[in-house]
C-alpha cells in the first residue's frame, strides 16, 4: 500500500478518500494480521515536500513496522495533474537510501529518479537479502 507522499501534501496529491493516517492503519493492519508478512509503501518526490516532512513521514512509516520504502521522482502524467515542484538529484535519492536503511532501519529501500512502486522493487529486494545472507555466510566461515 503506498503512503505516496508526505502528511501536508495528502489531501492535494491523492484522492480525498485516501488520508495520510489512514494509509498508516492500512500498513499497520497488514502486521497485526500477519506478523511475518514484509510491508512495502512508495514516496513520491518533488511535490514541494521538506526534508523534515519526508524524515517525519519515514519514522512514521517505521512506527507502523513498515519493511520496504521506495522513493521516486513524481513526473506530472497530464496538465490536469500537479506539476514537478523539483528535480530530485541521483545524490538526494542516495542520501533518503541510506537514510531509510541505515539510520531508520527499514530491510530495504529502492530509492532513484525512475523507480517507481513495483518498479523491480521485489527483484532488488530479494537481491539484497541474498547479498546479506551472502556476507553474512562469508564472515561466519571467516571466523
Amino acid at each position: 500500500h503506498n503512503i505516496e507522499t508526505v502528511e501536508r501534501l495528502t489531501p492535494r496529491v491523492r484522492d480525498r478518500r485516501a488520508g495520510y493516517t489512514q494509509s498508516l492503519n492500512v500498513l499497520a493492519h497488514v502486521k497485526t494480521a500477519n506478523p511475518n508478512a514484509l510491508t512495502k509503501t512508495s514516496i513520491m518526490l518533488g511535490l514541494g515536500e521538506t526534508d523534515d516532512e519526508i524524515r517525519t513521514t519515514l519514522e512514521d512509516l517505521r512506527k507502523n513496522d513498515v519493511d520496504v520504502v521506495t522513493f521516486g521522482q513524481y513526473l506530472q502524467p497530464s496538465r490536469r495533474h500537479l506539476p514537478v515542484k523539483e528535480y530530485v538529484t541521483p545524490e538526494k535519492f542516495e542520501e533518503w537510501r541510506v537514510v531509510a536503511e541505515e539510520e531508520l532501519g527499514f530491510k530495504y529501500c529502492a530509492s532513484g529518479p525512475l523507480v517507481r512502486s513495483s518498479y523491480k522493487a521485489g527483484e532488488f529486494f530479494l537481491k539484497n537479502m541474498v547479498r546479506e545472507k551472502e556476507r553474512e555466510r562469508m564472515e561466519a566461515q571467516a571466523v
